[in-house]
């Protein structure tokens, strides 16, 4: 009878000269200028007798459909891991390049992306040579007071952290994955045109240097509404996030609880998620405002107009502009103008709804449900209420990109996430039902595999 096993790989996705960070304005040509700390692609994989799965974290904003299909076909390929049983999510740090591209927050580097796809399926293949004899325990906590809901005054935040942890034969940790919902911009206010893994790279670094010969990994949440404090984002406080994070998973962890390898699933999907098609007057009103403004150079009450609808905080725009408030504005109008282009070429025929996959991992009581979204708190905590797993792992920003998934309240509100995302994604617009939606299809998903 065959043990157990595990193994871990690890390429470097860290960008070559000239190509540009994804996020954090309009047209600002984001190009980085050094590397703070270098990206990865790190990779697990987990086989008993009858089944193998394989996950692996990468450290870009976003990833595309057509990057994860070219990572799974290289890693089914070289290994016979088939592709349904590949996670592929990005802990979405905003100091990375993207694949796939967002329209108007960073140029795509077609090179890198193809690139960065063969690494990150060397990873895996990596992690699937390597495998080892192997046991497996998890543990979870909460983690309170680090982060806030940016969409709505004293809004939900999940404090979940789970934690698994991989011990070789002898004991030794082999490798530590980490699961905890916020936004990763906190080196992205202080260093925006630096390479960097944000707080998720961090952790990383704290647990493997805590646990010496693990290779740790981190997914990224449904912090689709949420953020670590504002207040971190300063030299002094900078470090704060990761260090209770990894504390927390580190403490946790000494009473983890032992998972049943011999019960090894894996289950995926494509689902259809309902949007609504954009109204021409909703479109005429984008496109009229930017050709007036463009025309007249005229930059007065934008803060309450396209200010409000593009951005979460104007001025801030304008300080990632350089402090030129027209050359903000006229990004905007910019964009305006190309994305109604953009959705005006087949507004009407369009179907008016979304496809996206979601997949489901699981190991003894241990389980990973992700989607391709970045997913909302109130939609993220209805799936923990729904899912009878005591160990679990949402995996946001995975294995594609359908952009923010808002509650009703956001739709309602037509907020940021709910208005603003889809233009940049080149979809319509999500209804009120949409995240229920995604929230009773994840937990169909993740709960048929808990059946015996």
């Amino acid at each position: 009878m065959m043990k157990p096993q595990a193994g871990v790989g690890r390429t470097s996705l860290t960008p070559y000269w000239g190509v540009e960070l994804t996020g954090w304005g309009y047209y600002i040509e984001r190009t980085w200028q050094n590397v703070h700390d270098p990206l990865h692609a790190t990779a697990l994989v987990v086989e008993n007798e009858t089944d193998i799965i394989a996950i692996v974290s990468v450290d870009l904003m976003v990833i595309s459909d057509e990057f994860t299909k070219n990572v799974r076909e290289r890693v089914t390929t070289a290994t016979g891991i088939p592709a349904e049983n590949i996670l592929v999510c990005c802990t979405h740090t905003h100091n990375a390049p993207s694949t796939g591209g967002l329209l108007g927050v960073g140029e795509v580097d077609l090179f890198y992306e193809e690139w960065a796809a063969r690494q990150t399926a060397t990873a895996v293949i990596e992690a699937w040579q390597s495998r080892e004899p192997a046991s497996f325990a998890v543990a979870t906590t909460q983690v309170s007071n680090l982060t806030f809901n940016r969409t709505r005054e004293n809004g939900p935040v999940d404090p979940t952290l789970t934690a698994l942890q991989i011990d070789r034969e002898g004991g030794t940790p082999l490798s530590v994955l980490i699961g905890f919902q916020a936004h990763p911009t906190v080196s992205t206010v202080l260093r925006p045109r630096s390479v960097s893994r944000d707080v998720p790279g961090e952790i990383c670094d704290l647990i493997e240097h805590a646990l010496p010969g693990c290779q740790a990994m981190y997914l990224q949440g449904a912090c689709g509404d949420v953020n670590f404090h504002r207040f971190y984002s300063t030299e002094d406080r900078c470090t704060e996030p990761a260090q209770a994070v990894a504390a927390a998973a580190l403490k946790a962890l000494q009473n983890r609880l032992p998972l049943d390898p011999s019960l090894i699933r894996a289950g995926s999907q494509q689902v259809q998620i309902p949007t609504r098609r954009w109204t021409q007057k909703e479109i005429d009103a984008d496109r009229v405002e930017a050709e007036m403004r463009l025309r007249d150079h005229d930059i007065s009450g934008w803060r309450e107009t396209i200010g409000r609808v593009m951005t979460n905080r104007p001025d801030e725009m304008v300080s990632r502009h350089g402090g030129d408030e027209w050359k903000a504005v006229a990004a905007m109008c910019r964009f305006n103008l190309e994305w109604t282009d953009q959705i005006l070429h087949d507004l009407n025929i369009r179907e008016e709804s979304v496809e996206s996959e979601i997949q489901a991992l699981q190991i003894g009581d241990f389980g990973i449900v992700s989607n391709s979204t970045e997913f909302f708190t109130t939609l993220a905590l209805k799936v923990r209420e729904d899912v009878s797993l005591p160990h679990l792992m949402l995996a946001c920003y995975a294995n594609g990109r359908i952009g923010y998934l808002p509650d009703a309240h956001d739709v309602q509100q037509k907020s940021y996430a709910a208005y603003q995302s889809p233009k940049y994604c080149n979809q319509f617009p999500f209804t009120e039902e949409s995240g229920l939606v995604m929230v009773d299809e994840m937990t169909k998903l993740i709960n048929s595999l808990l059946l015996p």
